[in-house]
């Protein structure tokens, strides 16, 4: 079973952008509690101003499924919308091989071994 990655760009007034992070954790939380999230964080894009980076990893599709069917996507949803959305991208990854970065001799490496 493959694992899913979202990786998203989202938009709002540069005014904006503090409170919908910080009253962003319940949200967040309710993701991270949901079965098959590995990971799912928000953070301020430290080069624009106005931009929220969103990464999330799942287990699965299904998983993935059973989040965008559960109240916690909808309120993210909803909690986002109220800071005045001016744009976003999201994408989403299957992932079909995974190893570390570093081999074995510490160096960084793009094989997959």
């Amino acid at each position: 079973m493959a694992k899913i990655v979202i990786s998203a760009q989202i938009d709002l007034p540069a005014e904006n952008r503090a409170e919908a992070l910080a009253t962003a954790k319940p949200h967040i939380d309710a993701a991270l509690a949901q079965d098959g999230c590995i990971m799912y964080d928000w953070s301020a894009d430290s080069s624009n101003p106005t931009r929220i980076n969103v990464f999330e990893e799942w287990e699965s599709e299904e998983a993935l499924a059973h989040h965008f069917a559960n109240d916690a996507y909808a309120g993210m949803r909803d909690h986002i919308g109220t800071f005045g959305l001016t744009g976003a991208v999201s994408r989403k990854y299957r992932v079909d091989a995974e190893g570390p970065v570093y081999n074995a001799e510490g160096v960084a490496t793009e094989a997959f071994d």
